[in-house]
Protein backbone atom coordinates (compact mmCIF):
# COMPACT_ATOMS: atom_id res chain seq x y z
CA UNK A 1 0.00 0.00 0.00
CA UNK A 2 2.84 2.32 0.79
CA UNK A 3 4.33 1.65 -2.32
CA UNK A 4 1.33 2.15 -4.74
CA UNK A 5 0.76 5.62 -2.75
CA UNK A 6 4.39 6.82 -3.30
CA UNK A 7 4.05 5.64 -6.89
CA UNK A 8 1.40 7.85 -7.48
CA UNK A 9 2.70 10.93 -5.61
CA UNK A 10 6.06 10.23 -8.01
CA UNK A 11 3.73 10.23 -10.74
CA UNK A 12 1.46 13.15 -9.87
CA UNK A 13 4.83 15.18 -9.21
CA UNK A 14 5.92 14.19 -12.74
CA UNK A 15 2.74 15.81 -14.03
CA UNK A 16 3.10 18.87 -12.70
CA UNK A 17 6.53 19.48 -13.54
CA UNK A 18 5.30 18.70 -17.16
CA UNK A 19 2.32 20.99 -17.24
CA UNK A 20 4.82 23.64 -15.53
CA UNK A 21 7.27 23.38 -18.16
CA UNK A 22 4.46 23.80 -21.20
CA UNK A 23 3.22 26.39 -20.09
CA UNK A 24 6.28 28.44 -18.53
CA UNK A 25 7.07 31.55 -21.06
CA UNK A 26 10.07 31.19 -23.19
CA UNK A 27 12.96 33.10 -21.94
CA UNK A 28 14.19 36.11 -24.09
CA UNK A 29 16.39 37.64 -24.39
CA UNK A 30 18.12 40.83 -26.05
CA UNK A 31 21.50 40.97 -28.23
CA UNK A 32 23.49 44.93 -28.23
CA UNK A 33 22.23 45.27 -31.82
CA UNK A 34 18.73 44.59 -30.70
CA UNK A 35 18.77 47.31 -27.84
CA UNK A 36 20.43 49.66 -30.44
CA UNK A 37 17.52 49.75 -32.35
CA UNK A 38 15.33 50.21 -29.81
CA UNK A 39 16.63 54.04 -29.31
CA UNK A 40 15.69 54.77 -32.36
CA UNK A 41 16.97 58.03 -35.11
CA UNK A 42 18.95 59.37 -31.84
CA UNK A 43 21.37 56.36 -32.31
CA UNK A 44 22.61 57.40 -35.35
CA UNK A 45 24.20 60.51 -34.85
CA UNK A 46 25.58 58.59 -31.18
CA UNK A 47 26.86 55.76 -33.93
CA UNK A 48 28.59 58.09 -35.89
CA UNK A 49 30.07 60.24 -33.11
CA UNK A 50 31.67 56.43 -32.10
CA UNK A 51 33.34 55.78 -35.34
CA UNK A 52 34.96 59.72 -35.53
CA UNK A 53 36.02 59.55 -32.14
CA UNK A 54 37.65 56.29 -33.04
CA UNK A 55 38.93 57.18 -35.73
CA UNK A 56 40.76 60.53 -34.49
CA UNK A 57 42.06 58.27 -31.59
CA UNK A 58 43.95 55.50 -33.49
CA UNK A 59 44.93 58.63 -36.06
CA UNK A 60 46.27 61.11 -33.74
CA UNK A 61 47.41 57.51 -31.36
CA UNK A 62 49.97 56.76 -34.28
CA UNK A 63 51.51 60.26 -35.22
CA UNK A 64 51.71 61.12 -31.81
CA UNK A 65 53.67 58.09 -31.48
CA UNK A 66 55.75 59.10 -34.38
CA UNK A 67 56.44 62.37 -33.09
CA UNK A 68 57.61 60.97 -29.90
CA UNK A 69 60.52 58.56 -31.68
CA UNK A 70 63.99 60.24 -31.09
CA UNK A 71 67.03 58.85 -32.31
CA UNK A 72 69.44 59.80 -28.89
CA UNK A 73 72.69 60.17 -30.65
CA UNK A 74 70.50 63.23 -32.36
CA UNK A 75 71.95 66.51 -30.26
CA UNK A 76 75.46 64.46 -29.69
CA UNK A 77 75.77 65.00 -33.69
CA UNK A 78 74.54 68.00 -33.90
CA UNK A 79 76.55 69.18 -31.32
CA UNK A 80 80.19 68.05 -32.94
CA UNK A 81 79.00 69.54 -36.38
CA UNK A 82 78.74 73.05 -34.62
CA UNK A 83 81.54 72.18 -33.09
CA UNK A 84 83.63 71.60 -36.21
CA UNK A 85 81.92 74.64 -37.98
CA UNK A 86 80.28 72.03 -40.55
CA UNK A 87 77.19 73.87 -40.40
CA UNK A 88 75.26 72.54 -43.66
CA UNK A 89 75.97 68.98 -42.63
CA UNK A 90 73.76 69.71 -39.29
CA UNK A 91 71.17 71.17 -41.78
CA UNK A 92 71.51 68.15 -43.35
CA UNK A 93 71.14 65.69 -40.27
CA UNK A 94 68.22 67.85 -39.27
CA UNK A 95 66.20 67.68 -42.17
CA UNK A 96 66.72 64.02 -42.80
CA UNK A 97 65.17 63.40 -39.45
CA UNK A 98 61.69 63.43 -39.80
CA UNK A 99 61.01 64.30 -35.75
CA UNK A 100 59.46 67.74 -34.51
CA UNK A 101 62.89 68.47 -32.55
CA UNK A 102 64.98 68.39 -35.95
CA UNK A 103 62.66 70.64 -37.43
CA UNK A 104 62.88 73.04 -34.54
CA UNK A 105 66.94 72.31 -34.30
CA UNK A 106 67.02 73.37 -38.25
CA UNK A 107 65.09 76.64 -37.93
CA UNK A 108 67.29 77.45 -34.86
CA UNK A 109 70.57 76.42 -37.18
CA UNK A 110 69.42 78.24 -40.07
CA UNK A 111 69.19 81.61 -37.76
CA UNK A 112 73.03 81.07 -36.54
CA UNK A 113 74.42 84.80 -36.54
CA UNK A 114 72.07 86.77 -35.79
CA UNK A 115 70.42 87.51 -32.10
CA UNK A 116 70.13 84.86 -29.52
CA UNK A 117 66.56 85.90 -29.04
CA UNK A 118 65.81 85.79 -32.88
CA UNK A 119 67.03 82.28 -32.40
CA UNK A 120 64.90 81.02 -29.70
CA UNK A 121 61.90 83.36 -30.96
CA UNK A 122 62.06 81.31 -34.39
CA UNK A 123 62.67 77.91 -32.40
CA UNK A 124 59.62 78.65 -30.27
CA UNK A 125 57.73 79.67 -33.31
CA UNK A 126 58.44 75.97 -35.11
CA UNK A 127 57.75 74.31 -31.38
CA UNK A 128 54.27 76.06 -31.51
CA UNK A 129 53.62 74.78 -34.82
CA UNK A 130 54.31 71.05 -34.31
CA UNK A 131 52.51 70.94 -31.16
CA UNK A 132 49.53 72.82 -32.99
CA UNK A 133 50.34 69.82 -35.48
CA UNK A 134 50.10 66.99 -32.60
CA UNK A 135 46.88 68.86 -31.33
CA UNK A 136 44.74 68.64 -34.45
CA UNK A 137 41.04 66.46 -33.73
CA UNK A 138 41.62 67.34 -30.38
CA UNK A 139 39.28 69.78 -30.22
CA UNK A 140 36.79 67.50 -31.95
CA UNK A 141 37.30 64.59 -29.82
CA UNK A 142 36.33 66.39 -26.71
CA UNK A 143 33.34 67.98 -28.06
CA UNK A 144 32.15 64.48 -28.97
CA UNK A 145 33.10 63.49 -25.22
CA UNK A 146 30.88 66.40 -23.69
CA UNK A 147 28.05 66.02 -26.76
CA UNK A 148 27.48 62.91 -26.69
CA UNK A 149 25.89 62.63 -23.43
CA UNK A 150 23.91 65.56 -24.30
CA UNK A 151 22.53 64.09 -26.99
CA UNK A 152 21.86 60.51 -25.32
CA UNK A 153 19.96 62.69 -22.62
CA UNK A 154 17.82 64.50 -25.38
CA UNK A 155 16.89 60.75 -26.45
CA UNK A 156 15.78 60.45 -23.24
CA UNK A 157 13.54 63.27 -23.03
CA UNK A 158 11.98 62.36 -25.96
CA UNK A 159 11.11 58.93 -25.07
CA UNK A 160 9.83 60.09 -21.88
CA UNK A 161 7.39 62.85 -24.18
CA UNK A 162 6.56 59.80 -26.47
CA UNK A 163 5.32 57.76 -23.00
CA UNK A 164 3.50 60.53 -21.32
CA UNK A 165 1.73 61.04 -25.32
CA UNK A 166 0.71 57.23 -25.55
CA UNK A 167 -0.34 57.85 -21.44
CA UNK A 168 -2.51 60.50 -22.74
CA UNK A 169 -4.07 59.65 -25.79
CA UNK A 170 -5.43 56.26 -23.86
CA UNK A 171 -9.20 56.25 -24.87
CA UNK A 172 -10.08 53.97 -22.21
CA UNK A 173 -8.10 55.62 -19.66
CA UNK A 174 -6.52 52.08 -18.69
CA UNK A 175 -2.68 52.21 -19.20
CA UNK A 176 -0.59 49.18 -19.85
CA UNK A 177 2.80 48.65 -20.03
CA UNK A 178 3.09 47.44 -23.42
CA UNK A 179 1.76 51.09 -23.97
CA UNK A 180 4.85 52.91 -22.52
CA UNK A 181 7.12 50.48 -22.92
CA UNK A 182 8.53 52.22 -26.42
CA UNK A 183 9.13 55.35 -24.93
CA UNK A 184 11.37 54.04 -22.18
CA UNK A 185 13.32 51.82 -24.39
CA UNK A 186 13.94 55.05 -26.21
CA UNK A 187 14.61 56.76 -23.22
CA UNK A 188 16.91 54.46 -21.22
CA UNK A 189 18.96 53.14 -24.19
CA UNK A 190 20.22 56.66 -25.85
CA UNK A 191 20.82 57.67 -22.12
CA UNK A 192 23.02 54.21 -22.12
CA UNK A 193 24.71 54.56 -25.51
CA UNK A 194 25.29 58.49 -24.92
CA UNK A 195 27.26 57.92 -21.87
CA UNK A 196 29.23 54.89 -23.29
CA UNK A 197 29.98 57.55 -26.62
CA UNK A 198 30.98 60.32 -24.66
CA UNK A 199 33.04 58.19 -21.54
CA UNK A 200 35.33 56.61 -24.38
CA UNK A 201 36.08 59.88 -26.07
CA UNK A 202 36.38 61.65 -22.71
CA UNK A 203 39.23 58.65 -21.79
CA UNK A 204 40.60 58.82 -25.37
CA UNK A 205 40.78 62.99 -25.50
CA UNK A 206 42.71 63.26 -22.32
CA UNK A 207 45.26 60.14 -23.20
CA UNK A 208 46.05 61.78 -26.23
CA UNK A 209 46.73 64.71 -24.56
CA UNK A 210 49.40 63.33 -22.16
CA UNK A 211 50.79 61.91 -24.95
CA UNK A 212 50.64 65.67 -26.49
CA UNK A 213 52.19 66.63 -23.02
CA UNK A 214 55.39 64.56 -23.31
CA UNK A 215 55.97 65.95 -26.92
CA UNK A 216 56.12 68.67 -25.53
CA UNK A 217 58.48 68.63 -22.60
CA UNK A 218 60.79 66.64 -25.22
CA UNK A 219 60.91 69.48 -27.55
CA UNK A 220 61.62 72.09 -24.88
CA UNK A 221 64.51 70.23 -23.38
CA UNK A 222 65.87 69.99 -27.07
CA UNK A 223 65.40 73.62 -27.26
CA UNK A 224 67.11 74.57 -24.24
CA UNK A 225 69.98 71.89 -24.94
CA UNK A 226 70.65 73.89 -28.30
CA UNK A 227 70.49 76.97 -27.17
CA UNK A 228 73.24 76.10 -24.18
CA UNK A 229 74.90 74.88 -27.06
CA UNK A 230 75.11 77.86 -28.70
CA UNK A 231 76.02 79.91 -25.25
CA UNK A 232 78.97 77.92 -25.24
CA UNK A 233 82.14 79.91 -25.58
CA UNK A 234 83.50 77.40 -28.11
CA UNK A 235 81.05 78.52 -30.29
CA UNK A 236 81.06 81.73 -30.07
Amino acid sequence: MAFLLQQTVTVATDSIDTIANATAEPVVEMSFFDMALKGGWIMIPLVLMLVLACYIFFERLFVIHGASKEDSSFMNRIKDYIYDGKIESALNLCQATNTPSARMIEKGISRLGRPMNDVLVAIENVGNMEVAKLEKGLSLLSAIAGGAPMIGFLGTVLGMVEAFFNMANKGDNTVNLSDLSGGIYTAMVTTVAGLIVGILAYFAYNYLVSRVSAVMRRLESSSMEFMDLLNEPSVK
